[in-house]
């Protein structure tokens, strides 16, 4: 057997291993313990948050103004959300200018992966069953995970609601109903039941409807204000979950079923002038996203736990662009499927010292069709990508924590088609993470840590029609970052504080981007570019008692210097480029920030929010045509909840950028300006 050969059979052979020792778990004799343990209660004597991450959770996530998960991360330091207009514009996260490719989003401990272009639509994910939403920079604490939760640089982990129960009650009802500007129209349901004393399920549903229209002004070339309806911007989807839940002695598990159906139309360009193009706005994308996913934890003994996940997804995408909308007609198909298979062993020592080795498989596969060109030239790419990472974990009494991983990435492209594909990719990628809490008393704590990782080029990079370029080099990032953290609860009014400061320095090599041809209409992909990311985030939440009133605030505050130091005199590619050494790279500005307020008062709630950013550029050359302006909103809610015998009623009242701040988060997409929305809420 060859070492090529060698090297993608061992790793398949321990995670069928693995596999094989969790089914047999299943089917052993549970010892009756003291008390019933959960996942995390099972590990948590060897979890201590050494880099710990932005949350928001339960109430905090339903105070705020937010249509979706990306309007949430807003309120988070350091995150940058990339909003193409609208209800129905696509929605990216981006984390300490890495790029959206190095975010690596879970959902309920596991990655959603696109292999075609790397990027998640946080738009597709509803808020109404969400449970937790937290960003890790570099990884997160516990390193009782996935070989892929190693894998990025920077990650979104979000939690659906699990079922929770009073002793007397076996089924949960939750309905929901919104309605407000735009049009809008969502209905949601929830039903949560108890089977026995182990089990239960869940099952959600959601349908929304909107036009997506609303007024916006901006300014033409020639000095005139001018006053548009944003069109185009329809959206309706289904959305539709289920799950069964299963906490026994010893033992978690997890098995969940997803479906998302949508049609929606993409809101073209507001530009300032005719560039001899019709822009009618008029592209349309169906998506149809399914999944199954499922999660076996079990504690076998005192010094060793086994986790095993398993996911099949199955996509489908149609993108159109109309032939009077656009030069180049476009009507393509894309079906994306991946299976995925991950073990993780944690071995340990009482509470001082722990050790991780996990494994993963994912196989990829992405088909497609459109015109004539496009299908003759088209691989159909086939990935196979293992993943194997060994972490080590010590605690000490004194106050000192650190962690160690090293992960290894094999990467195997095929073509069903028998056509040439890029070469195969092997990566070693180290991280380094320390604490140290001197006086426990205090509530004061240091922090640093140091991760090398890299994204892979997606298909569209390496083999997208007159685009791709099978040669291309992983793109690398290399992070450092020292901090400070102070928590600390308090018996008087002033009930507690959280605050921390971290000061980071990123730089990203080798990036991966596309540049023109002699033919404008022609780009290919290069490895190209050398940025450097200098960055302060500060973060701080007080909150307050006041007899029956309570008071809490989110402050959030980044500074970051974000730079192209490509040398277009010797980088290969870019003779006739006009240099941008030095200037802050597109879309990251040098001061963004937020706040939010919110005072709670028996069945009273009031949330106000404040969003900043400051200052940006569309395009690498910091000159005047590519300036956009900063912007801010304001948004304010007022929700009161009915209790009338078993029933609870909740209404809650939205007035989102109070002050109609016309403003553009992605140049020439601009973004709605005062709208309302109106939620009635009943809980059985």
């Amino acid at each position: 057997m060859n070492n090529k050969k060698a090297g993608i059979v061992l790793p398949i052979i321990v995670v069928l291993l693995s596999f094989g020792m969790a089914l047999r778990a299943q089917d052993m004799e549970f010892e009756p313990p003291v008390d019933t343990l959960d996942e995390v209660v099972v590990t948590a004597d060897r979890i201590r948050e050494i880099v710990p991450a932005q949350k928001l959770s339960g109430e905090q996530l339903q105070r705020l103004s937010s249509n979706s998960i990306a309007d949430a991360l807003r309120y988070f330091s350091g995150v940058q959300i990339k909003d193409y207009g609208g209800i129905g514009g696509l929605k990216t996260v981006n984390v300490r200018s890495l790029g959206s490719q190095h975010v690596g989003v879970f959902y309920d401990g596991i990655q959603i992966s696109n292999a075609q272009n790397g990027t998640v639509d946080l738009g597709k994910f509803s808020m109404d069953n969400m449970e937790v939403l937290s960003v890790y920079n570099g990884q997160k604490s516990d390193i009782f995970q996935s070989a892929r939760d190693y894998a990025s640089a920077a990650a979104l982990y979000m939690v659906s609601r699990r079922p929770k129960f009073s002793e007397d009650r076996e089924n949960n009802l939750n309905f929901k109903l919104r309605s407000g500007s735009f049009d809008l129209i969502d209905l949601s349901g929830l039903w949560e039941h108890r089977i026995g004393k182990y089990f239960s399920t869940s099952v959600n549903a959601e349908f929304l409807n909107t036009s997506g229209r609303y007024k916006f002004r901006y300014q033409r070339d020639g000095g005139y204000d001018t006053t548009e309806v944003r069109r185009n911007g329809d959206v309706m989807f289904v959305r539709a979950e289920a799950g069964l839940f299963g906490q026994m002695p010893r033992t978690d598990f997890m098995l969940k079923g997803y479906f998302y159906w949508s049609e929606r139309g993409y809101p073209g360009a507001a530009v300032k002038k005719d560039y001899g193009i019709s822009l009618l706005n008029e592209d349309r994308q169906k998506d149809r996203n399914i999944f199954v996913q499922t999660a076996l934890t079990h504690k076998a003994a005192d010094f060793y736990s086994l986790k095993v996940q398993a996911k099949y997804a199955n996509d489908y995408m149609n993108y159109i662009m109309p032939p009077h909308s656009t030069v180049q007609p476009m009507d393509n198909h894309y079906w994306q499927q991946e299976l995925y298979l991950t073990t993780s062993h944690l071995f340990s020592a009482g509470r001082i010292w722990s050790a991780n080795l996990s494994c993963d498989l994912q196989w990829n596969s992405l088909d497609a069709d459109g015109t004539e060109m496009f299908n003759a030239n088209f691989i159909q790419p086939r990935r196979l990508t293992v993943l194997s990472a060994a972490a080590t974990s010590v605690n000490f009494d004194f106050g000192l924590s650190a962690q160690a991983s090293l992960l290894y990435t094999y990467v195997h492209d095929m073509s069903k088609r028998d056509m040439e594909t890029a070469g195969d990719k092997n990566e070693w990628t180290p991280t380094v993470i320390v604490s140290y809490t001197p006086w426990k008393s205090v509530g004061l704590s240091l922090r640093a840590f140091y991760k090398k990782i890299f994204r892979m080029p997606t298909f569209n990079d390496l083999y997208y029609v007159q685009l791709g370029n099978r040669n291309l080099r992983p793109e690398y990032t290399t992070q450092y970052n020292v901090g400070i953290a102070y928590s600390k609860a308090f018996s008087s009014w002033f009930a507690g504080l959280q605050a921390s400061v971290d000061v980071y320095y990123n730089t990203v090599k080798d990036k991966i981007i596309a540049t023109p041809t002699s033919n404008q209409l022609v780009w290919t992909m290069v490895n190209l570019g050398y940025v450097e990311i200098r960055g302060v985030d500060v973060a701080m939440t007080p909150s307050m008692r006041f007899g029956p009133v309570n008071v809490s605030a989110r402050l959030n505050y980044t500074y970051q210097r974000a730079q192209d130091f490509t040398d277009t005199k010797k980088d290969e590619g870019y003779e006739g480029v006009i240099s941008t050494y030095g200037d802050q790279i597109p879309y990251v500005p040098l001061h963004s920030g937020s706040a939010a307020v919110s005072v709670s008062y028996k069945t009273w709630d009031f949330h106000y929010s404040f969003v900043y950013t400051g200052e940006r550029y569309m395009l690498g050359g910091n000159v005047p045509v590519n300036y956009i302006q900063p912007w801010y909103t304001s948004d304010l809610s007022l929700s009161k909840v009915f209790h009338i015998k078993k029933v609870d009623l909740g209404v809650t009242a939205e007035v989102n950028n109070i002050f109609n701040q016309q403003y553009e988060v992605v140049k020439w997409y601009p973004m709605p300006g005062t709208n309302f929305r109106i939620t009635l809420s009943l809980t059985i």
